[in-house]
């Protein structure tokens, strides 16, 4: 004998239905569960308090005293009287300055004797390479060529006297030529000292070096004292170890 099913009786005939009904219900609730928001109620029961005392409070009148108002302004008007003129006054002629073609310019003669000639001594610089008479550097000796040469060896004496090598730039490995311009001018003295090199620590010891030169005899040109531009080049150069 077989078993014969009731279609009315079929379970899961709906149960797609039920599950998504069940489904919306699920989340509506969670929804509500997550969006719904408690408060305390002393918290609330404060705020009340405080807002009553704030609104029963008296706020007191203030009276606002306006300054009086100014015065009115009187006008004083003045009378005027005419009077009959009963002197006569003489009108005086303004004579002009301007010379105008018309007239005639006075000549005059100045003589030399009138002219006063201010002499002015002007510095004239002559290069050390084609003056007449180089500047003397102190203990040289002998003619000009003898002098030209003790000059320039002098010069290296006192570069590798007075020479010192500047601790940051050797430690940053700063090296290079610096080109030293300077004046020695018409009383001997070094001035002018002007610079030029890669870095400027090396221009500050460069021109140190040179601001601790001698007083020199200075150089001459037709037997008359001049400025001497001179330029040397001083290389800095680290030792390798």
């Amino acid at each position: 004998m077989e078993v014969k099913k009731n279609p009315k009786a079929d379970v899961g005939r709906n149960s797609s239905l039920y599950f998504a009904v069940g489904l919306n219900v699920m989340l509506v609730l969670t929804y509500f569960g997550l969006e719904h928001k408690t408060y305390e109620r002393t918290d609330t029961q404060m705020d009340i308090l405080m807002m009553a005392d704030q609104i029963e409070e008296d706020i007191p009148i203030t009276n606002i005293e306006l300054p009086p108002p100014p015065p009115p302004k009187v006008v004083v008007t003045e009378a005027i009287t005419i009077v009959e003129d009963v002197e006569e006054i003489e009108e005086t002629a303004i004579e002009s300055t301007e010379i105008t073609q018309d007239d005639a310019i006075e000549e005059r003669v100045v003589a030399v004797e009138d002219v006063e000639v201010e002499e002015v001594e002007e510095d004239i610089e002559v290069p050390f390479a084609v003056i007449e008479s180089v500047p003397v550097f102190p203990g040289c000796k002998g003619n000009n060529d003898q002098l030209r040469a003790c000059f320039q060896r002098k010069m290296q004496e006192h570069l590798q006297k007075n020479f010192r090598y500047p601790e940051v730039a050797a430690e940053m490995g700063i090296k290079g030529k610096v080109f030293v311009f300077f004046l020695i001018d018409k009383n001997g003295n070094v001035s002018r000292i002007q610079s030029r090199g890669p870095d400027r620590m090396l221009e500050v010891e460069a021109e140190r070096i040179i601001s601790k030169l001698p007083k020199m005899e200075p150089g001459k040109q037709r037997n008359k004292p001049v400025g001497v531009p001179y330029s040397l080049p001083i290389n800095f150069q680290l030792r390798e170890q």
